[in-house]
């Protein structure tokens, strides 16, 4: 009997689209890396997510361009670029984040974040708390730590600037959270990519905070996904 020939192995590359840029200040970008293209169902919830946000921004930038005054230089303006990159890439897991820069006219832009947790096995996206029991036992396991790192690096940026408020800590999952892994082979560690104004006032910028996968946290993984963690050495 002949032997059934392997099957195809999707090959990735990296995409990536740009638009604008001279016309009549319309910009737009979006791009993922190679990982992400080489999982068809992926590739296609990307190219959907890169259509819908295109025309939401194009729509508005021709209304702009009709509602605004003529001598006004950036009251229809309109900058778009979401750009995804990988945080890690285990056997079952694709990790990915996204830095997104906006402008709608004003006096400046926006910077945010954005995350995808792909689930290679079952091949759809995940929420990341999805894998561990609830929130709140996710929020007790880390906030601690979290609101002790983020308040280091509060102090550290404004013994530089001079800027007050803000001095109440924030709830962990207001933040985009990133599973992330210094090994390769399991998730050993949990980002927070935190949005201007979130934490801090505009002139702060964005802040990211990366902790160890503690004994704790891991303890507050759902069974079914315990495989996938290791606490951090």
């Amino acid at each position: 009997a002949s032997i059934p020939a392997a099957p195809a192995i999707r090959v990735g590359k990296p995409v990536a689209f740009e638009e604008g840029g001279n016309e009549e200040s319309w910009t737009f970008g979006y791009s993922w890396p190679a990982q992400a293209n080489a999982i068809a169902p992926l590739d296609v919830l990307l190219r959907a997510r890169k259509d819908k946000v295109r025309a939401e921004m194009r729509a508005d930038w021709q209304a702009a361009k009709t509602d605004c005054p003529p001598d006004s230089g950036t009251c229809a303006s309109r900058y778009y670029e979401e750009h995804w990159a990988v945080v890690t890439d285990l056997a079952d897991w694709l990790s990915l984040s996204a830095s997104v820069e906006t402008y709608s006219g004003g006096a400046h832009g926006n910077h945010g974040f954005d995350a995808l947790l792909w689930d290679k096995r079952a091949g759809k996206m995940r929420d990341p708390l999805e894998l561990f029991r609830s929130k709140r036992s996710f929020v007790d396991a880390v906030q601690a730590d979290f609101c002790k790192a983020l308040d280091k690096e509060r102090a550290e940026r404004r013994d530089e600037i001079g800027i007050e408020g803000f001095d109440e800590c924030i709830d962990p999952t207001e933040a985009i959270i990133i599973l992330g892994s210094s090994s390769g082979k399991a998730f050993d560690r949990v980002g927070f990519l935190i949005a201007p104004y979130l934490a801090g006032p505009y002139v702060e910028g964005s802040y990211e905070v990366t902790l160890p996968l503690t004994p704790g946290l891991l303890a507050t993984v759902k069974p079914q996904y315990r495989s996938s963690f290791v606490t951090a050495n």
